[in-house]
C-alpha cells in the first residue's frame, strides 16, 4: 500500500508537472477554462466576483478578468497583507507587482477591508489541486483559507486547475477550508 503523498509532495509533483507544459498548452487550458468560468458566472447571474491575477504556470486569468470587467462584473481582486491574510480591492483595469510579494499582482484600486470577499457573488481561487470533496492544496501560506472563512457557506467557491488535477486525495487540516467546484479545461465539477 502507498502511503499517501504529503502536502508538500504533491506542491512540488504538480508545480514539476506545470512547468513541463508549454506555454501554448497553458495558454489553450487557459481559453477552454475562462470559457467555463464565464459560463458558470453568466448561469450563477453573478454581479460580483472576487477572481485572481494569475502568476507563473498558474491557469491564465488575466483575458478572464479583463473579460469579466468588460461585460460589467464587479471584480475584486486580493491585495497581500503583511500578516499573509488577504484585503480586496476592486479591479478597475490596472494592476501592479507586488512590492515585497515577487510576481504577485494587486489591483490599484481602494482597499476594501479583508471581508469584502463575502459580498462576492462567485469566489475564484487559485489552486494546485483538489480531491473529490473539495480540499484545495495551496502554495502553503493559507491566505486564501482564512479569506474563505468569510465567505458564507452557499456561496460558490470555484478552483481553476488544470486537467489530471483533481486528485483521488489531498491531505486535509482543521484550517483548511474546501471548495465547491474545480474547473479545468474537462470543464466544471462540483463537489458535495
Amino acid at each position: 500500500m502507498t502511503a499517501t503523498p504529503t502536502k508538500e509532495e504533491l506542491r512540488t509533483r504538480v508545480a514539476a508537472t506545470r512547468r513541463a507544459m508549454t506555454p501554448r498548452a497553458r495558454e489553450v487550458a487557459g481559453v477552454a477554462i475562462s470559457r467555463a468560468v464565464l459560463q458558470t458566472v453568466d448561469t450563477l447571474s453573478a454581479a460580483t466576483v472576487a477572481a485572481y491575477l494569475s502568476i507563473g504556470t498558474e491557469p491564465p486569468t488575466h483575458d478572464l478578468v479583463a473579460t469579466l470587467r468588460s461585460r460589467g462584473v464587479r471584480v475584486l481582486l486580493p491585495v497581500l497583507l503583511d500578516d499573509l491574510d488577504l484585503d480586496w480591492a476592486d479591479y478597475d483595469g490596472s494592476a501592479h507587482r507586488a512590492q515585497g510579494s515577487p510576481g504577485l499582482w494587486t489591483a490599484t484600486g481602494a482597499r476594501l477591508g479583508t471581508d469584502a470577499v463575502a459580498g462576492a457573488d462567485v469566489v475564484v481561487v487559485p489552486a494546485l489541486a483538489v480531491d473529490g470533496r473539495g480540499t484545495r492544496l495551496g502554495r502553503g501560506g493559507g491566505s486564501y483559507d482564512r479569506a474563505l472563512a468569510r465567505v458564507p457557506q452557499q456561496r460558490p467557491v470555484v478552483a481553476l486547475l488544470y486537467d489530471g488535477e483533481v486528485l483521488p486525495a489531498v491531505p486535509a487540516e482543521a484550517h483548511d477550508r474546501p471548495v465547491t467546484a474545480a474547473i479545468s479545461p474537462a470543464g466544471l465539477r462540483r463537489f458535495a
